[in-house]
């Protein structure tokens, strides 16, 4: 008896992996650019060894001692007016006064703030 031939198998089709590879792709291109740049005269405080994070919305404190966000002029009072109690983060010039420095995170705090979370420059090695 002839049995008749088995049904090949059709073999499993890669594109639509490549599809989403494709599709992942261009979600992390667009979700890494959302984030605002940070203004280019500013000169970050070198550090090495110490674990950071980027931020996406930070308070700027410029070489004269001046507060903005987003490009904007601020105070301490204007900003957490306008923010809730979490942590702030403070991205200050490289040189910024250190009395100015603890006196605008101290400040912070007295208003409400959380935790202050300095962002300094980390130094490749």
């Amino acid at each position: 008896m002839i049995r008749p031939p088995q049904p090949r198998r059709k073999r499993d089709s890669t594109i639509p992996l490549i599809n989403v590879v494709f599709l992942m792709l261009i979600f992390f291109l667009i979700a890494g650019t959302v984030a605002p740049p940070l203004d280019p005269d500013l000169q970050l405080v070198d550090t090495s060894g110490l674990e950071g994070r980027e931020p996406p919305d930070a308070l700027v404190l410029r070489r004269d001692g001046t507060l903005s966000f987003r490009g904007t002029p601020t105070d301490a009072a204007a900003y957490m007016s306008g923010h809730s109690a979490g942590p702030v983060r403070i991205v200050p010039d490289r040189d910024v006064s250190g009395p100015r420095l603890i006196e605008v995170t101290g400040s912070l705090r007295r208003l409400g703030a959380a935790s202050v979370i300095l962002v300094t420059e980390r130094s490749l090695e």
